[in-house]
């Protein structure tokens, strides 16, 4: 409040004032010429800090002067050179408030903090609560502009959503939210994101307060505090999309095509461990797991679950074919692989081995022409062709 020092607040309070309160003025040896030029070399070395200007200052004088940019008075030039780093530091502290220092940032950090965020010890919520990431489908490269896919990973029972997003932008994100939130068996109660900015934004802070969503976020840098999501995203979209690069609308279609069999495909065909405690001996961590469930029959078990959900899955799982599913899926597959390897075929920077897009055994599988995408699929030789 006040300003002082602590131990001139001691002597204050003590009534010792025989030292003299007012505050002596230091002799100025930088004046307003030595600021202007120094203000002037800032900017030409794009608002750089303080240490690093210091170490730029000799060649940047002699660059200016050579090229008649700047003339400098010898006894000017010889307190530039002489001045350090710290003073650089506050000689520019006004003009760097007002707004000539503001460097570019991802995210506001009001906007930031506003945020809470969400660790990896925080307890398993109830089914409602889903972490959300973005895939890239850039291929070899991210230049230009690429498909990402949208995944949302419910943690308690491990259902996953998938959505292709044309381009990263916030306004298509919540209008993708929206359509995968209509698919779920469950409302949506809460999402928990990464720090990137096609998420942290008043959008989706905005999207999120209106649908009564608990919007919170990851610490940066820490991934396992989005352990659920990032498995997904490995186990799911990688496995049946692969590395390689799709962009346009037609390769977005053919994504939005095989994301429909794999959600349900995935989520009640496919049983999944889950973590249910974790045990330090030492430096050796046991970890105890679940026996394999499908996030069908977890969410089923839930107590949270109502009967009128209950039903509607049941019904759902007893009308679904997962040979049929699988067929759909391998058939898709192939088009992406088809449709990317006409696109790719003029460009060498772009093209993937073929075998890259689908998963190995399936690959291996349609090569030797013992999996057929026209017709159901025969066990014996899916088996063989995925065994190690």
């Amino acid at each position: 409040m006040t300003g002082f020092h602590r131990k001139h607040a001691m002597r204050l309070l003590r009534g010792d004032i025989g030292q003299s309160s007012v505050r002596r003025s230091r002799r100025r040896i930088y004046e307003e010429a030595e600021r202007n030029a120094l203000v002037v070399l800032w900017e030409a070395s794009d608002r750089i800090c303080g240490k690093r200007l210091k170490a730029l200052l000799p060649l940047l004088i002699e660059w200016m002067e050579r090229n008649g940019h700047m003339g400098l008075a010898p006894e000017i030039r010889a307190k530039l050179l002489a001045v350090s780093a710290s003073t650089i530091d506050r000689a520019l502290g006004k003009i760097r408030q007002e707004g000539g220092r503001q460097r570019r940032r991802p995210v506001a950090s009001a906007l930031r903090r506003s945020i809470p965020v969400r660790t990896s010890a925080d307890k398993d919520p109830a089914p409602g609560y889903v972490e959300a990431d973005l895939v890239a489908h850039s291929g070899p490269s991210a230049r230009g502009s690429f498909i990402q896919t949208l995944v949302l990973t419910d943690i308690a029972t491990g259902g996953t959503e998938c959505a292709p997003l044309l381009v990263r932008e916030q306004t298509l994100l919540s209008t993708v939210l929206t359509e995968l939130r209509r698919q779920l068996p469950f409302s949506l109660q809460g999402i928990d994101t990464g720090n990137d900015t096609v998420f942290i934004n008043e959008t989706l802070k905005a999207y999120c307060e209106q649908a009564n969503i608990v919007f919170t976020r990851c610490r940066p840098y820490r991934k396992n505090d989005q352990a659920f999501v990032e498995q997904k995203n490995g186990a799911v979209v990688r496995r049946m999309t692969g590395y390689r690069r799709f962009e346009g609308l037609e390769a977005a279609a053919l994504l939005a095509e095989l994301y429909r069999s794999v959600r349900l495909f995935v989520n009640f065909f496919q049983p999944s461990f889950k973590l249910i405690a974790k045990q330090r001996d030492g430096a050796r961590v046991r970890k105890s797991y679940s026996a394999p469930t499908t996030p069908h029959q977890r969410l089923a078990a839930d107590p949270h679950t109502s009967d009128t959900v209950r039903a509607q899955l049941q019904e759902i799982c007893v009308s679904l074919d997962p040979i049929a599913l699988l067929r759909d899926i391998r058939s898709t597959q192939q088009r992406l692989a088809d449709l990317t390897d006409v696109r790719s075929a003029g460009d060498s920077t772009t093209a993937a081995p073929a075998n890259r897009l689908l998963p190995r055994q399936l690959a291996n599988g349609l090569e030797r022409g013992r999996i057929s995408t026209d017709g159901p699929a025969d066990p014996q030789s899916e088996a063989r062709s995925s065994s190690p």
